[in-house]
């Protein structure tokens, strides 16, 4: 045990970087391998054709959606879902830990359900298979559950990564959803992690972005206000696709457990039905974003396009297929900014963006309003297009969709999903906006004479006289501060030796200060003086206010008689 604190002591950093970038690279040959995969498996099953044969659009989904119920069932229970709250289970309830069995399950099962045509998509499986192996390589090591908490969001943004080809949307969006905070050293290598898994798959795939974005150029302010009814119609929409998800898989798990061996079937069925008209949403449907974004449909196709991805998507991800939301989510964002840039250049002419362009803006309204993750939503669109120019319009619809879908639906979709399931993990959401106390929020103004160092003795005697306290404050001249009452004064006369200031004869024990904008939780370190000065940032002798531990307790909403009853509670059993 002391070899292995002297170990990460002395070597932690330089390590956990080495082991961000293995990480990075395993999990970025992984997701080469998954879409691979995936890739095969839709020419197998699909064909190499954009519209696959009648036969084909029934067969393949519906029995791949059998054969995955059975496995699910019975070798692979923790693969269902999308991936990102098996991740945040993993850090929060499991320590790391992710068995390495079903980050095999969730590889091949996703790449069967998402390459016969479900419509669910890759990214999130990669986020939860990279997490799986640097769990894996972490316990391969023997490290400690604090250690291996850590590797799993490493390995969650590699993955993710990887799957996206954009490595800032990647660490964003596991910040935001998974982890919540870093410290700087742990950030680091999480980036490093990411990049490095992105460096693996473009030298298979390339250096070309997931999506080919078309140029985009702002020449009208007045289009501004188009792409505000984007994200209206786009927070609308995230509404009823959660809010019909959350609704379905409700009901689903009131079914009886036999029909979990054939609603990933029958759901196959279904999505296959809805291909018969529009192929164009089984699977992830890159292919189809990027023709959108290049103006190859109608308003009117792209608006029943979005509504018949809304619909199969819900009924894939019920079923308990596992498979992921980040694809379709995009695919009905593309469609449904399309949609909507059509509709307006009918009504405005006079707008000069491109129905691409919205199109391109919608992908990132539908990530801020389902997924709620408005940060990773902007920077995502900005590594897919590599045009600064979006920014603006970006902003606008995604900061109105992100309002819309808090409006109307309170609890995010995976934290709706994780207490369907039974799990009480943190809300990234709710800590982000929590309202942090701090010190200014509790201190008082001091009530107690203050006196500075270099007082005379019988002055300090004589005003402590004049204001009947026997408690005061002292200033010294190296911004230091001390408490003290008349006894302590008296003994720090006599052990001055006829001294003639408070600086030249007190002793030289003195007080912790605090600044106001300190968190109230560091006061809490405090609690056994009497009261701690609370002092300017650039002048250390100003006082600006004092803090003592009933002040804290206050700004807590807590009566010190309750803590003092709780206490005297104990020390009775």
């Amino acid at each position: 045990m002391q070899s292995e604190r002297q170990f990460w002591g002395l070597r932690e950093q330089p390590f956990f970087l080495l082991l961000a970038i293995l990480i990075g690279v395993l999990s970025g040959l992984a997701v080469v391998c998954f879409r691979l995969l995936i890739e095969f498996i839709r020419l197998e099953l699909l064909g190499s054709s954009l519209h696959p044969s009648p036969i084909r659009t029934l067969l393949a989904p519906s029995a791949a959606g059998l054969l995955i119920a059975v496995l699910v069932i019975w070798f692979f229970p923790r693969v269902r879902g999308s991936g990102v709250n098996q991740t945040k289970s993993a850090v929060y309830i499991y320590d790391g830990y992710i068995p390495f069995r079903t980050v095999i399950g969730k590889f091949s099962l996703s790449a069967l359900a998402v390459g016969s045509g479900h419509s669910l998509g890759p990214e999130d499986p990669s986020l939860q298979v990279g997490a799986g192996l640097a769990s894996a390589i972490g316990l391969r090591l023997g490290l400690s559950r604090a250690r291996l908490r850590l590797l799993a969001p490493l390995g969650a943004a590699a993955g993710l990564a990887a799957a996206f080809n954009a490595p800032i949307s990647a660490v964003l969006f596991v910040i935001e959803e998974v982890i919540g905070n870093w410290s700087a050293g742990v950030l680091g290598a999480v980036v490093l992690s990411a990049v490095s898994s992105v460096v693996i798959a473009r030298w298979f795939f390339g250096a070309e972005p997931l999506f080919q974005a078309p140029q985009f150029q702002l020449k009208d302010p007045l289009e501004l206000s188009a792409y505000a009814a984007l994200g209206i119609v786009g927070g609308l929409v995230s509404v009823l696709f959660v809010k019909l998800v959350l609704a379905a898989r409700k009901s689903l798990k009131q079914f009886p457990g036999w029909t979990q061996y054939l609603q990933p079937g029958v759901a196959g069925l279904l999505v296959g039905l809805i291909g018969l008209r529009f192929s164009e949403v089984m699977g992830a449907g890159y292919h189809t974003i990027d023709q959108a974004m290049h103006d190859q449909y109608t308003w009117k196709i792209l608006l029943a396009l979005a509504l018949a991805k809304l619909v199969a998507t819900t009924i894939s991800f019920v079923s308990g297929t596992p498979g992921g939301m980040f694809a379709p989510t995009l695919f009905m964002g593309a469609m449904l900014g399309g949609a909507v840039g059509g509709v307006e250049h009918i009504v405005f002419p006079h707008l000069t963006g491109s129905v691409g362009a919205f199109a391109l803006v919608g992908m990132g309204t539908m990530f801020a309003g389902i997924l709620r993750a408005p940060l990773t939503s902007v920077f995502m669109m900005l590594e897919v297009s590599g045009n600064y120019d979006v920014i603006i319009p970006v902003i606008i619809s995604n900061t109105l969709a992100y309002v819309i879908s808090r409006s109307l639906q309170r609890v995010p979709i995976f934290d709706a999903l994780s207490r369907q399931d039974g799990l009480d993990l943190p809300s990234m959401e709710q800590q982000r906006e929590e309202v942090l106390l701090r010190v200014e929020d509790a201190m008082r103004l001091p009530d107690l004479p203050v006196f500075v160092g270099v007082q005379q003795m019988d002055e300090v005697r004589s005003r402590l006289s004049e204001a009947g306290a026997d408690h005061f404050l002292v200033s010294f001249s190296d911004g230091s501060w001390a408490y003290g009452d008349k006894p302590n004064l008296e003994a720090a006369v006599r052990e001055g030796h006829g001294a003639d200031t408070l600086q030249s004869c007190w002793p030289d024990s003195r007080l912790p200060h605090l600044h106001p904008d300190h968190s109230l939780e560091i006061a809490l370190r405090y609690k056994d003086c009497p009261l701690v000065p609370v002092v300017h940032r650039a002048n250390f002798s100003q006082l600006v206010g004092v803090i003592s531990l009933n002040d804290v307790l206050r700004a807590y909403a807590i009566q010190p008689s309750d803590v003092l009853e709780h206490i005297s509670v104990r020390q009775e059993l």
